[in-house]
């Protein structure tokens, strides 16, 4: 089902704008239910959800038929759309022009071509079709096969990455924009295990974020069939943003270090470290996920702006 923004939708977007109705929602992804079952599992009155349905069968969300029950006819839920997709474009509407006009480079850069590591256990790395070396022995973070590595992980310590720099002359860098797959580190995997992650570029630290946790529980949708159960399966995609205003990561502000406070020297690359800290507050480790592990097809994607 595809939805334009419109004023038209507004009972669907008004519908989910609880949180009684999205735990409705969710008990109606595995089982049709009555009113009275959903009000028992919620733990509130049948005519507070009869009011919950009638809203979200004028969304279309979900829909209802009578069936017999024990005392006579009941009504049964279901839901009436497996998804949704919203359109902020009308379809067939031509995007406005950029009126930015920045110059900007891309880069693509591998999760296993670090140019230099300090990393101690939990540690390890793998690609496409094994383990690279042996686990919790940082000294395989120098075997030369360790630019094929897809996943790797440190439990402290810190991986550098070289960025290319291609500006000519008097260009100034205006932003720097880093996208990659990130999630803490945990012996086996912990969904909640909070870790303070380091970002830095040329020395200069950016911002801190803390990973929630080291997520196991569900396997990746790019993980390798032979990546055994009960270890780290994918992280979160995160966008570190060094801009004018300060640093951002998913918009959320991490600093005021703007890309102007970054030392970039004419002609030599921008150094970008990952670091977790074992003296940190939530001292709990880093991985990093590359296009054909995980759950995002992509490496460590660079955009510069100057």
């Amino acid at each position: 089902m595809n939805l334009d923004i419109t004023e038209q939708n507004l009972p669907l977007f008004e519908a989910l704008a609880s949180g009684t109705r999205i735990k409705m929602i969710q008990l109606l992804q595995t089982d049709a239910l009555n009113i009275k079952e959903m009000a028992e599992r919620l733990g509130v009155s049948s005519a507070i959800i009869a009011k919950h349905v009638q809203q979200l069968e004028e969304s279309g969300i979900i829909a209802s038929r009578m069936i017999s029950g024990k005392r006579g006819m009941q009504k049964q839920c279901f839901l009436a759309q497996d998804s949704i997709m919203l359109r902020f474009r009308p379809e067939g509407t031509p995007a406005p022009q950029e009126e930015d006009t920045l110059n900007h480079y891309a880069v693509s850069i591998p999760v296993g071509q670090y140019v230099a590591f300090n990393v101690r256990p939990t540690c390890g790395l793998a690609s496409e079709t094994k383990l690279i070396g042996m686990r919790d022995d940082p000294r395989y973070f120098a075997e030369p096969e360790h630019v094929q590595a897809q996943h790797l992980w440190f439990g402290s310590g810190h991986i550098d990455y070289r960025i290319p720099n291609y500006l000519m002359g008097r260009q100034s860098i205006k932003s720097i924009r880093i996208s990659l797959e990130i999630c803490s580190e945990a012996p086996g995997y912990a969904e909640d295990w909070p870790s303070d992650i380091v970002f830095s570029l040329n020395g200069v630290n950016v911002g801190t974020w803390t990973s929630p946790g080291d997520f196991g529980a569900v396997r990746g949708k790019l993980t390798p069939a032979w990546w055994e159960p009960g270890s780290t399966q994918h992280g979160l995609l995160k966008t570190l943003l060094i801009a004018e205003e300060g640093t951002f990561m998913d918009g959320i502000r991490l600093s005021g270090v703007a890309a102007r406070d970054i030392p970039v020297a004419p002609m030599e690359e921008i150094q970008f470290r990952i670091e977790s800290d074992a003296t940190a507050r939530r001292p709990g480790g880093v991985s990093l996920f590359g296009r054909k592990f995980g759950n995002y097809e992509q490496d460590i994607e660079v955009n510069i702006s100057y």
